[in-house]
């Protein structure tokens, strides 16, 4: 039985608490063991404590001396659009010309670049890219990611996206979550009506069979599906056994928030708009917000979800990279920590919860992955800093000393 001992972290930030999302005061409680350790068996958390304890139950296991680094949960990123082709540069440069998203969309940017793009490549294609952006999470510290269709919009397309995410599962020490977002965007060719028929008959039925999913998203916005088409799509995508999920609020406050609480969603994402009765709905519902402060920010906007407002409601918030081509171009969760604390005004502590334990519970694994306890998985990083607030307060330079997949080192110098 393979067997590895991490000794001498400054703060091993183990999230030890509840067994389920923290809420309130619990978001800012990191359970920090000082010169702690972790005995680790075959892939699985055994033992954590101090570092004189662990050495003394350490036996022959190979020894990993943290040197007074700190220790933290692979970071668990639960919003991403990891699969498509090429990138969206035009797009950047006329946005920084004050270019709007309705002429970038005129000129043939948008989310259509992306989507003829993706249509256009082979499956090998989307996987050697895929590969390269699993490689940048795991370097950034993150271990498990949710990741979305959406730039297919085909029933073949949207197949063919998903099965990548497959491939990519088998090959890469990442954990990727697949969601079905076939609901991104309307085709040209289609009106909304038309589409939607094709998702719920023909897609999701496929998807549900194949097994290529586990959860179901929508764009539920004005200008992609309102708030009836959301509903159509999502209630067809739970009675086959998928999880839910809404884009929602982010452009407008358009009812997407009180929408996942009327189903019972797992998570309503963006929430840029939302307002005080969509935060009351989503509490009364368990709904778990996921905020994307990189979005906002790199879309040079300055309305900033209410993280604050959500965390004294008593919501398990998460918070996500939205990494995708054209509104999220970052894997960093440490630079998401920051934008977090300084534009959300989250502490750095209700930060790391966010992006660990109750991330890993949107996604319906916070048994197994988020914190560093006896019986979890073995997914953690070593940052090259003394104290876990340094993540946030530094940004733009990487901190990651190395990072650990079920005990195999995967990433780092």
């Amino acid at each position: 039985m393979k067997s590895l001992a991490v000794l001498h972290a400054s703060q091993l930030v183990t999230l030890a608490g509840p067994k389920r999302p923290r809420v309130g005061a619990e978001m800012s409680e990191l359970a920090i063991l000082r010169d702690g350790g972790m005995l680790i068996r075959n892939g699985k958390i055994d033992l954590v404590g101090s570092s004189e304890e662990v050495a003394k139950n350490a036996g022959d296991a190979n020894i990993i001396n943290a040197g007074g680094r700190v220790v933290l949960p692979g970071f668990v990123d639960a919003h991403t659009h990891l699969v498509f082709a090429g990138n969206r540069l035009d797009d950047f440069e006329r946005r920084a010309r004050g270019h709007t998203y309705e002429q970038i969309a005129k000129a043939g940017g948008g989310i259509w670049s992306t989507v003829e793009k993706t249509r256009a490549a082979s499956d090998d294609d989307l996987l050697v890219q895929a590969k390269k952006h699993a490689a940048w999470f795991l370097r950034c510290g993150t271990t498990t990611i949710e990741a979305k269709s959406g730039y297919g919009l085909t029933v073949e397309d949207e197949l063919k996206i998903l099965r990548v995410m497959q491939g990519l599962n088998e090959q890469m020490p990442l954990e990727i979550v697949p969601t079905f977002l076939g609901a991104h965007a309307v085709p040209r060719e289609m009106d909304a009506d038309e589409y939607i028929d094709v998702v719920i008959d023909e897609m999701l039925p496929r998807i549900a069979s194949e097994k290529l999913a586990e959860f179901c998203d929508v764009f539920c916005e004005r200008g992609y599906f309102d708030v009836e088409h959301s509903r159509r799509i999502l209630t067809a995508a739970g009675k086959l056994g998928l999880k839910l999920r809404i884009h929602a609020d982010q452009l407008s406050d358009s009812g997407g928030a009180q929408l996942a609480a009327e189903l019972k969603a797992t998570t309503a994402d963006h929430l840029e708009k939302t307002d005080g009765q969509g935060i009351a709905a989503m509490k009364s519902a368990g709904v778990q917000p996921i905020l994307l402060p990189g979005s906002v920010f790199a879309l040079g906007f300055s309305d900033y979800p209410r993280a604050r407002e959500m965390i004294e409601a008593g919501l398990a918030v998460v918070i996500a990279t939205d990494f995708n081509p054209g509104s999220s171009p970052t894997p960093s969760m440490p630079m998401i920590l920051s934008l977090a604390c300084t534009q959300m005004k989250m502490s750095p502590a209700e930060a790391i919860t966010a992006s660990t334990i109750n991330a890993a519970y949107s996604l319906n694994r916070g048994d197994k992955i988020g914190s560093l306890e006896r019986g979890r998985i073995a997914n953690f990083s070593i940052f090259d800093c003394e104290d876990y607030r340094e993540l946030a307060y530094w940004f733009g330079i990487p901190q990651t000393s190395s990072v650990y997949v079920k005990g195999d080192r995967v990433a780092g110098a």
